[in-house]
């Protein structure tokens, strides 16, 4: 048994933050476990390869849902990374930390230190944003936060078409005004995307005191009564276990992290009895309380906007010039988050807060982009930022390496479908003032015949899916229901811990990447105060 002090199962946006953080401490040895490989993959690194993972399932676990009743029963598609870099090195790469209200509220459901105030300096500590430092920004992090390198012009005519029809612009989401219409800011550096292996990992990977284990599959971890001793996984093929002196850390994700545990025999004691696994701590919130923000696209046919990705004679010979263009200096158009422009807006004028988040695609964007789709043109996409359904993920078998049974329930809700319905409207509404109209485009005809409410209903339950935001699986607080607390410490347990974006009370109000990057850093240095060696908080700039 190889030993260590603490045990990181998941090199994602948390893991290798955690990774990163505690072997700073020389005097402790740290493991870091990814079931994938090496992110070596240049459609990892070349921002506009994002349109090729959806496809292929070597990067990316690709999940599939439960049949979803709110859905017309189709499963939906649960895209996740499995590589080192977790789903930050194959998502939209937009810097998103949501609202303020967002933490305070997780403050109030009883997590003491999770309050906007609290969590605004690890969001700091994590960063370099190109822009500068102020009272909401900070430079010298890991995770370096800038512009699109070669915007697409497509997108400043969806900002200008948000404002033509009422919206506020916004130069800063993550600034003073979180409201509006605007170019989201990106994880990338010099052109490339910038994920937490590349500003976290990388910098740490010589380290003598952390170890990264690639095509490393936990099944189980390791315990002595409710203490948790190590990891058992399976690495290249071999079954290994790996000793944790310390702590074992859970970082795989709202998906897996339940997963791991109930594998374990800590998660409902009925469920796990019933698959035939031994029940070590019977903590019912294990895998409940999933949730996620349900999303529609509508998608305008634009034959005279080249600019745009499609495909095309024009399309693929500028294609073929970006990837020169990219490889000799790291421009064009391959430099794109294809998201490029969004904006947060409320569904009616009485809801005290936006509601609802746009992302602007400067492509035709059908089923997640696993469908071919010909010619050119533009997507848009409405999601619900505060959903009130809750499903949960559960296990199939106790097979470690069967896929979970994962059902967030979707519309289950009343109110997410007539908040999706009203979004739809608007953003129709944005796509149709003239910055936008002037390109001659047409909506497609899969949405433009619904017109009515119930039109509408239809066309979201027929197309509506995540935009791939899953949280809340093992949910902080210090209820019944809850499965850690406000230190990420799985309750009843000792030396175990999950710190990923399944521990989220409430979906934040935005993309959950930067949030998790920021739930890494203060579990780092809550770790590290609990072991006696705190990492000094260091804060750059103002």
């Amino acid at each position: 048994m190889s030993s260590y002090d603490y045990v990181i199962v998941g090199a994602g946006s948390a893991g290798c933050v955690l990774a990163a953080r505690l072997s700073e401490d020389p005097s402790v040895r740290v493991c870091l476990l990814e079931a994938g490989g090496p992110d070596t993959s240049p459609l990892i690194h070349c921002p506009a390869g994002l349109a090729a993972m959806a496809r292929i399932r070597q990067l990316n676990w690709a999940f599939q849902t439960v049949p979803q009743p709110g859905l017309n029963g189709r499963r939906g598609y649960q895209p996740r990374g499995r590589v080192l870099g977790g789903s930050s090195s194959i998502n939209a790469m937009i810097y998103m930390r949501g609202h303020p209200s967002d933490y305070d509220h997780w403050a109030a459901q009883g997590n003491p230190g999770w309050g906007w105030q609290d969590v605004l300096p690890y969001f700091k500590r994590a960063e370099n944003n190109e822009r500068g430092a102020d009272d909401f920004h900070s430079t010298g992090g890991p995770l370096n936060v800038t512009e699109v390198r070669s915007p697409c012009p497509v997108a400043d005519d969806f900002v200008r078409a948000g404002v033509q029809a009422g919206f506020p612009q916004s130069a800063d989401f993550n600034g003073t005004q979180f409201e509006g219409v605007g170019r989201y800011q990106v994880t990338h550096k010099g052109g490339e995307r910038w994920s937490v292996a590349k500003g976290y990992l990388a910098p740490n990977r010589g380290c003598p005191n952390l170890e990264v284990l690639t095509g490393a599959r936990a099944t189980r971890i390791l315990l002595e009564g409710r203490r948790a001793t190590g990891v058992e996984a399976v690495v290249e093929g071999t079954r290994r276990q790996l000793q944790a002196r310390r702590e074992v850390l859970v970082c795989t994700g709202a998906l897996q992290s339940p997963q791991l545990l109930m594998l374990s025999g800590i998660g409902p004691g009925t469920q796990l009895q019933d698959l035939g696994i031994e029940v070590q701590h019977d903590l019912p919130g294990v895998g409940e309380h999933l949730h996620d923000h349900i999303d529609v696209v509508q998608v305008v046919n634009a034959p005279r906007l080249a600019q745009t990705f499609g495909l095309s004679l024009g399309g693929l010979a500028r294609a073929a010039g970006g990837i020169l263009d990219w490889q000799r200096t790291r421009t064009g158009i391959l430099t794109t988050n294809f998201g490029e422009a969004g904006g947060f807006i409320r569904s009616r004028p009485q809801e005290p807060l936006p509601d609802l988040q746009l992302h602007f695609v400067i492509a035709k964007l059908v089923d997640h982009g696993r469908k071919t789709v010909f010619g050119h043109g533009y997507s848009c996409h409405v999601c619900v930022l505060r959903p009130l359904s809750r499903g949960h993920v559960r296990l199939a078998t106790a097979d470690p390496m069967a896929d979970p049974l994962i059902d967030p329930a979707f519309l289950r809700e009343p109110d997410d479908l007539a908040r999706l319905v009203r979004g739809f409207r608007l953003m129709r509404g944005i796509l149709q003032q003239p910055a936008l109209a002037r390109h001659g485009g047409s909506e497609s005809a899969a949405s433009a015949g619904a017109q009515t409410d119930e039109q509408i209903e239809r066309f979201v339950r027929d197309h509506a899916d995540t935009i791939y935001h899953p949280v809340g699986s093992c949910r902080m607080g210090p209820g019944p229901l809850d499965v850690v607390d406000a230190q990420l410490r799985v309750h009843g347990m000792q030396g175990l811990r999950v710190v990923d974006a399944s521990v989220m009370p409430s979906i934040v109000s935005g993309n959950t990447n930067a949030p998790v990057v920021m739930i890494a850093e203060k579990a780092a240095q809550i770790i590290g105060r609990t072991a006696g060696t705190p990492h000094e908080l260091r804060l750059h700039g103002p």
